[in-house]
Parts: C-alpha cells; structure tokens; sequence
C-alpha cells in the first residue's frame, strides 16, 4: 500500500506531463497549415472567384497582418478567458473561419481568412506561455523546439496534401478538410490542459499577477522585438520569393523550383530541435544565437555568391529560421518574470515582428521589380538577418533570466 502510495503521484505527473505535450503539438499542427493550404490551389481559387493575383494574395497575407494587429485582442482574451479557455476557444474560432472561408464568393473567403488569422494569433501568443508556465525549465527548450517543429510539420502536411485533395473534391472541400485538425486538437487539449485548466481556475484570473512596473519598458522587451521582426520578415520574404529567384537563377521549371524550395521549410525541423540542445549545453543562450545568425546569413550570402549550391544554403536558411524562433521565443521564457508578463510580452513581440513581417514579400517583391534582379532582395535579406543578431543580442546579454 505504501509503495502503490509513493509511486503514484509520480506516475500521474508524468502521465499528466506527457498529454499536455500532446496537447501542445496538436494545437500547434493548426497554427500554421490553414493558412499556408491556399498556396497550392491559388489559381484554382483565382479562377473560379474570378480575382487577379493581388487580391487572391489577400488569402495568405491578411493573416499575417492579423499575426500583428489582433495581438491586443488575443492578450485581452487570454487575460479573461485563461490560456486554457483562450486556445479552445481560438479552435473554435479556426474551425469557424474554415467553414466560412469555403463558402461561395469572395466576400465569404475573405471574411473566413481574416477569423482564421485572428484565432491563430490567439494560439501564437498562448503557447509560449503555456510552455513557459507548465514545463519545467529545464525541458522548455525542447518542448517549444517540437512545437516550433510542428508548426512546420503542419505546413509541410498542408501543403503535400491539398493539391490531390482539390483535385478529387474542390478546392472548397479540400481546405474545408483542414477543419478536422481543429476538432481533433480541441479534444486533445481539452483532456491534456484538466488538471492546469482546475489549477488556473483555483488561482483566479490572469491579470491579477502582478507584472512589476513598466513592464513594457525594459529594454530586453523591445530588443525582442525587434529580434522577431528581422526573423519574420526574412521568414515571410524568403518564403513568398524563393521559388520564382530559383527559377529564375538557376533554369528551374515552376513545378522543380516549388518542390526545390520545401528544403527550406523541411530543415526548419533541425533547427527546432537543435537550438534547445545548444540552449541546454551552454550556460548562455548566445553560442546558439550566433549559430542561428551564421546559419540564416548564409541562405542570402550563399545564393548570392554560389548558387549552384542552393540546396546547402537553403537547408542552413531553412534550419536557421526553425531555430530563431525558437531561440527568441526561449528567451521570452527565460526573461519574463511570470506568466502574466510573459503573455504581455509574447504579444508584443509577436505584435511588433508580424507587423514589420507583413511587408516582408511586398518590400522583396518591390525591390525585384525595380532591380531587374535578386541582388537587391537579398541584400534586403542580409539586412533583416543583421537586425535579427543585433536585437538578438541586446536580448541575449541584457538581465538575468527568470529561470536562472
């Protein structure tokens, strides 16, 4: 009896522990995959509404500009609802948006795409909190590694799978299908979050932890930022950009180069789970830093001076932006002094870089357009990467960590 006493307490946390990370990954499977599903039946989409290539960009890049503009809303909710709450909540409102964004006509599509971005900015912002309140310190590197690796897992399955999807029954039902992954994740984090969710109610709401004075203008909240926004900026650029300056530099059909640029999303899956391994290694977070720095410059560098070698540079690009936003994200963890700054923060950082990101393939695109060639946009790239280190830094050396 009192060994079957001792035991169990242990067996439950670790029970308990292993479904919310089940949990994380299910919600983050969501976060990323309905918005990137357009990408591939974008003409399709273009020729039954009857819209031109800007408006059709509207699908991808609307949720972007909410990744910034909804973060307020999201801190709000999160703030009254409980992160529990908050994230079935923004399920729900994923799933909605999905429906409405199949319905017939554009003015449905746009509607659902904008309920869409409003309700993964919900999940951006609650997830690093989650795992920065509920993992142990120790583990929360490498559990917001598989979470920054999910992201790009559902966007890797997104994107493999609408095309064939589309072309057995629409491409209304096939991004329709998507909705799925939603009721599934909602059921997982419901039965991953019971025993943090009675926690959280028994402690009463968010907002009454006290955040310390000016939270907001400590230095290494804005350095953060403006870390985020040169990842997210390269990320966006790069991604909108990349197939069409590999057809273009090295005679690559459309088809060749769309599958070519995948290396760059795939590899993301390296950097996700290697940055927490460098974190874990090294008593500072700047040796992994300086790695996901190196790492990202030499996509743009490497393209510029040998791109014969693209799918080296792409895979290092690739494994760097996996990494930055773990790394980033990590540091958000560390120097937040308890969860209710560590929201406030997660939202401005994310508010600030996704706003700055938005123009991202504008700006890549604008400057190609002037140029006549990809040598400005990538030294654009260089730039962002360069904003990225500094802010990084700044971040890296400033303070000493909550969790140190």
């Amino acid at each position: 009896m009192t060994a079957a006493t001792t035991t169990a307490p242990p067996r439950t946390a670790r029970a308990t522990s292993a479904l919310l990370l089940l949990a994380v990954l299910a919600v983050a499977l969501n976060l990323r995959g309905p918005i990137v599903a357009v990408s591939p039946v974008l003409d399709t989409i273009r020729a039954d509404l009857g819209i031109g290539a800007g408006t059709a960009g509207l699908l991808t890049s609307l949720p972007v500009l909410c990744f910034s503009l909804a973060t307020p809303f999201a801190s709000w909710l999160l703030a009254r609802a409980g992160l529990e709450r908050g994230v079935l909540v923004a399920l729900g409102g994923l799933l909605l948006g999905t429906v409405l964004r199949s319905v017939d006509g554009l003015t449905w599509a746009v509607v659902g795409t904008v309920v869409i971005g409003i309700a993964i900015t919900v999940g951006n912002v609650a997830m690093p909190v989650v795992i920065g309140r509920d993992v142990a310190p120790a583990r929360a590197g490498l559990v917001l590694g598989a979470y920054t690796a999910m992201l790009n897992v559902g966007s890797m399955v997104t994107l493999s799978l609408t095309v064939p999807i589309a072309a057995a029954v629409g491409w209304r039902s096939a991004l329709l299908a998507w909705g799925a992954l939603a009721v599934v994740a909602a059921g997982v984090w419901w039965a991953g979050t019971r025993r943090t969710r009675a926690r959280a109610a028994a402690a009463g709401p968010v907002d009454d932890e006290p955040v310390g004075p000016a939270w907001w203008r400590r230095p290494v909240v804005w350095a953060l930022t403006v870390a985020f926004a040169g990842q997210a900026f390269s990320y966006y650029g790069v991604t909108a950009w990349l197939p069409l300056l590999l057809r273009d530099e090295l005679g690559m059909d459309a088809g060749a180069a769309g599958l070519s640029s995948s290396v760059f999303q795939i590899a993301a899956v390296v950097g996700a789970f290697g940055v927490p391994v460098l974190l874990r290694v090294f008593a500072s977070p700047r040796p992994a830093l300086l790695v996901v720095c190196a790492a990202w410059a030499a996509l743009p560098l490497g393209l510029l001076l040998a791109p014969q070698y693209w799918a080296l540079w792409c895979a290092l690009g690739g494994a760097a932006q996996g990494g930055g936003f773990t790394v980033i994200f990590s540091l958000v963890v560390r120097r937040a002094r308890n969860p209710a700054e560590s929201r406030r923060m997660s939202a401005l950082v994310q508010g600030g870089g996704y706003l700055v990101a938005a123009a991202g393939p504008t700006v890549v695109g604008a400057v190609h357009d002037a140029t006549g060639s990809w040598t400005g946009p990538l030294l654009v790239v260089i730039a962002a990467v360069a904003t990225l280190t500094i802010g990084a830094t700044v971040a890296a050396t400033g303070g000493r960590s909550r969790t140190s």
